[in-house]
């Protein structure tokens, strides 16, 4: 990943990059970029990584604004022998606080505005590395910034400071990235060459039939470039020198629509809650998915109507999604694909929870009793564990909660899930939400279905009383009838609490925070599961 981008320059690699903002580590770069030009920004930075003290083995922790440019600093520091980890600027204070006590990082990047906003929590960041460097927006960043004490701007570092190649063995750290953190503060796991690169990584970048990646593609990706699935992409679609890569910071509708009516995707690769938060544009009769013949979806499950929409929205003869279901620990698990077909009729609501089957040659699951961990039979549900080579290191300071989950080789993944006999997952709940009276996930699944003005659907479980149902929203209110019709049939539920968007706390991948969310409506953030796999 250090030579990345060298290595596409070199083999000719055409590819236009086009940028939503220009990139934070080079604010007077523009937005548009050729993989040459890329691979000379990656080599600066590296330089200025090097004159902050940056080293072979050190860990770089980068925190910041939105941008793709998490992956081109994480190849810089690659670069150097060092090993990036990267996370939210979306984190709490008091979360990224955890995060950098238990990373112990030689640089920290990250923005003047976030120091502020931390500091005013009482938390320093930059006190919780031994360097700390920043970037921004702006251009004309000083190293006598005031708003940034104990950081030296990254630009006014010298980019001719000499950063060789330093190589490193393939199971030796690569990549630190952290989980979506939906219950809690996030864990930080360790990738190996071997198991992001070599095995899930080099798994994508074979040009397969209708899904692998093009040379007259235009892939957009609209992400949370700071997580793990992000690095895997960026060596992907590099290597496979496309057409075009288009890439998202912002999924406000406003602001993306004119980025992708001048450069419409033919492949788009998506958080779910871009999705959602995108799907107005499906419907504008120049609309900028007209040409893509492959969605694909990961980090949580999309809900039949947006699946409905953006593959209406397509005018390719026959569109496909493919839908994927793993961890940041494990990669993809399984895989899925869906039609419009098989997102219309009767059977439409829960396909989102039909994960499809594992991945062949590179994956096995099974289901287990969550009491015994003994396995349980096909058909019934049990908690999912997966054998995968694809499996990290470990977790960032949390060695025991590593071992509690890895047992003979199975990874526990915490979702409680159903098996069937012909090898397909039936996702049901995380465990820690799991509730006697239904399966949330799939009650929401029905809720989104017959309610076509929310955005998203959330249900609850709490102990000793009924579950909560939430319903967001463009304008935070629900009709009263439609929403009788909508739980006609269904498990009994509370009264619903609706919102708007913005009123949900999220991750930094956009899922619910669950818990979070719980307590902030209730005052009492207690689940009916035993939160024991989290």
């Amino acid at each position: 990943m250090g030579v990345l981008f060298d290595e596409a320059a070199a083999r000719g690699a055409a590819t236009a990059v086009r940028l939503d903002r220009p990139f934070d580590i080079a604010p007077d770069g523009g937005t548009h970029w050729t993989l040459p030009r890329l691979a000379a920004l990656v080599a600066r930075t590296a330089s200025r990584l090097a004159a902050a003290g940056v080293g072979r083995g050190d860990r770089v922790a980068v925190a910041k604004d939105n941008h793709w440019d998490y992956d081109l600093l994480a190849c810089a520091a690659v670069r150097l022998g060092a090993v990036p980890a990267q996370l939210s600027g979306q984190l709490a204070p008091e979360t990224l606080g955890t995060l950098l006590r238990r990373l112990g990082p030689a640089l920290l990047v990250t923005t003047p505005e976030l120091l502020a906003r931390c500091r005013a929590a009482d938390v320093d960041p930059a006190a919780l590395a031994k360097n700390c460097v920043t970037v921004t927006h702006a251009l004309g960043d000083t190293p006598e910034d005031p708003t940034s004490p104990g950081a030296v701007p990254l630009l006014t570092l010298d980019p001719d400071t000499p950063a060789p190649h330093r190589g490193r063995h393939d199971d030796e750290p690569l990549v630190i990235n952290h989980t979506s953190g939906t219950t809690g503060v996030p864990k930080l796991v360790t990738h190996s060459t071997r198991t992001i690169i070599r095995k899930l990584a080099r798994s994508e970048a074979v040009r397969y039939p209708r899904i692998g990646a093009r040379r007259d593609d235009t892939l957009l990706n609209a992400s949370s470039y700071a997580h793990g699935r992000t690095f895997c992409w960026t060596g992907v679609a590099v290597s496979m020198a496309p057409r075009e890569i288009v890439l998202l910071t912002d999924s406000a509708p406003e602001t993306a629509d004119p980025l992708l009516r001048a450069h419409p995707p033919t492949v788009v690769e998506a958080l779910p809650s871009a999705y959602v938060r995108l799907q107005p544009l499906t419907e504008r009769l120049d609309n900028p998915f007209r040409r893509v013949r492959l969605f694909i979806s990961t980090y949580d499950a999309v809900h039949p109507p947006t699946l409905r929409g953006y593959l209406t929205a397509s005018r390719h003869r026959s569109p496909l999604w493919m839908q994927g279901w793993g961890q940041t620990e494990t990669g993809p698990l399984t895989f899925r694909f869906h039609t419009r077909g098989s997102v219309t009729g009767d059977s439409a609501p829960g396909t989102a929870r039909d994960l499809g089957r594992p991945i062949p040659v590179r994956t096995r699951l099974r289901a287990v009793d969550p009491d015994t961990l003994e396995p349980v039979p096909r058909g019934r549900a049990g908690l999912l564990q997966a054998r995968t080579g694809a499996l990290g290191l470990g977790y960032i300071g949390e060695p025991e909660r590593w071992a509690r989950k890895e047992q003979d080789g199975w990874w526990t993944t915490g979702d409680i899930g159903i098996l069937r006999r012909d090898g397909s997952v039936r996702l049901l709940d995380r465990e820690v939400d799991s509730t006697p009276r239904l399966s949330c996930l799939e009650t929401e699944d029905l809720l989104e279905d017959r309610l076509p003005e929310a955005l998203e659907c959330v249900v609850l479980g709490r102990p000793g009383t009924d579950p909560l149902p939430v319903v967001v929203t463009a304008d935070g209110r629900l009709d009263g009838d439609s929403w009788r019709g909508a739980v006609a049939g269904l498990p009994r539920l509370a009264e619903p609490v609706v919102l708007t968007w913005r009123d949900v706390p999220r991750t930094g991948t956009g899922k619910v925070r669950r818990t979070a969310l719980l307590h902030q409506l209730t005052g009492n953030g207690s689940t009916c599961g035993t939160g024991l796999w989290t």
